[in-house]
């Protein structure tokens, strides 16, 4: 069996950010800026920059950097970087991305005409991944170079990547072609390539749907198990198939997996709450939900009031943080009217950022979902039962508490009036109505409210897009 060569030299976080920065420098003197019009209020403030790489909290709950600092998961999905970018096309799109908060990319380490790139896995320039075609036990050095860069500019924009090194719905069967054994060698080379690079989250899978076939989910397997026998310094995820699943679905992946990957196109809180509820659970994230800009056959599709349905219920039912997806981010199509450069500054992406700017500043993950209705009384609405329902009619109120009872937050799908147990909080508190549609907080009339009895709340007439979702926020003074 043929041995696989050339692995990277440790690179330190230093050097990654350097070079990042100066990408993104020499990009935007060049003159090659974009408009971000409406975007002022969806732009963060300074990222933290996370000390890599990155783990589970303590407790299990959440994914913390190397000084325990917790680190809320907001991604895009841009899966065909590889094949589909120049190095300055990466910057370009990097420093967009972090002005919105997006801190984490999934990026397939090998990419195919199965999620949007050259057929023969080539690169933007030409190059392949490998030197013999459909050997992967023959890494081509300069392919996996190009990889190193990009890892850089990623580090630069304090942007960790979700490196996807067996991607399953275009290269499942070039790994079963090459059998277990050279599966699991091209997993140590990988290891032993990138296991001192500071920003990795390692990720097998995509569109897994026959993970259940023992052949087809042993070669994946393989894969995972050889980045773990070289890189023992990273967590990994998998995601396995729609319409809804969970990494431990798969108990064979059981004891590779520190990050639980929610997949689902139904109302999000049902998947994330399954994985926050197993026995031994694991920080979880909405790994792919509704894209914007696209209605795959049988789901809701990626309207803005979905996508803020998404983003909100997952929040709210324990999750260290999710994904984003657009058609344009995905694909990054390079057509006349079809262009991704052209579709960055969305709407779906701005409203992202409203998220992102609601819960990164407060305790996010001290939050406990409120699975039993001890806060939202009356008026949540009905749980879709698992598996079913729809993102775009469901109606269910989420809702979560800090152990403290300091912070409580509701997300309300549509108007109506919910009552809210005032004991819950730990003393009096101020309480504000968030429009997720343009991050506008409004005072509650009545408020400092006191901390005991039941109390109602209806939220203000529709949101500035004209839709019926609020959140509700309550925090202690």
């Amino acid at each position: 069996m043929p041995r696989l060569t050339e692995p990277m030299r440790p690179i330190r976080s230093l050097q990654y950010a350097f070079f990042g920065v100066a990408l993104g420098i020499i990009w935007l003197l060049a003159g090659e800026t974009f408009s971000a019009g409406n975007a002022t209020a969806a732009i963060s403030a300074q990222p933290h920059f996370p000390i890599y790489p990155l783990k589970a909290s303590p407790n299990n709950r959440y994914l913390v950097d190397q000084d325990n600092v917790p680190f809320m998961m907001v991604g895009d999905s841009p899966q065909s970087l590889l094949g589909r970018m120049s190095k300055s096309d990466a910057a370009y799109y990097m420093a967009n991305r972090q002005r919105y908060g997006i801190n984490t990319l999934w990026v397939n380490l090998l990419c195919n005409d199965a999620t949007a790139c050259n057929p023969d896995g080539t690169t933007l320039d030409g190059i392949p991944p490998v030197t013999t075609p459909g050997e992967i036990s023959t890494p081509n050095p300069q392919y996996f170079e190009r990889a190193d860069d990009m890892l850089k500019i990623a580090a630069g924009y304090g942007i960790t990547i979700l490196l996807n090194v067996a991607e399953t719905a275009g290269w499942l069967h070039t790994f079963k072609a090459n059998g277990p054994d050279k599966a699991a060698d091209f997993g140590r080379y990988i290891g032993n390539r990138y296991k001192d690079v500071p920003n990795i989250i390692w990720m097998y899978g995509n569109d897994f749907q026959t993970w259940a076939d023992p052949t087809d989910d042993a070669v994946a397997l393989a894969v995972a198990k050889g980045v773990r026998s070289a890189d023992p310094n990273h967590i990994h995820t998998t995601e396995l198939n729609y319409p809804t699943s969970g990494s431990l679905d798969d108990a064979r992946w059981e004891p590779l997996v520190e990050l639980d990957g929610a997949y689902t196109y139904y109302p999000t809180y049902a998947q994330v709450l399954k994985e926050y509820n197993r026995p031994k659970f694991r920080p979880v994230f909405l790994v792919e939900a509704n894209y914007e800009f696209e209605h795959n056959a049988n789901t809701d599709g990626g309207s803005l009031p979905n996508l803020r349905h998404q983003e909100y219920w997952t929040m709210l039912s324990g999750a260290t943080g999710q994904l984003y997806g657009s058609y344009y981010t995905w694909r990054l199509p390079t057509g006349w009217f079809s262009n991704w450069r052209s579709h960055l500054d969305t709407a779906g992406i701005m409203q992202l950022g409203y998220m992102n700017n609601l819960f990164a500043p407060r305790k996010w993950y001290d939050l406990v979902p409120d699975q039993t209705h001890r806060v939202v009384i009356d008026g949540y609405g009905t749980p879709a039962p698992f598996g079913t329902g729809s993102v775009a009619t469901d109606t269910y109120a989420t809702a979560a508490r800090t152990p403290d009872g300091t912070l409580i937050i509701v997300y309300m799908p549509t108007l109506r009036p919910i009552t809210v147990d005032m004991s819950e909080l730990s003393g009096p508190t101020a309480a504000h109505w968030y429009d997720p549609t343009t991050a506008e907080y409004i005072p509650v009339s009545g408020e400092p409210f006191t901390n005991f009895g039941a109390r109602q709340f209806t939220p203000p007439g529709n949101n500035h897009d004209g839709d019926g979702d609020w959140v509700l926020i309550f925090e202690v003074n």
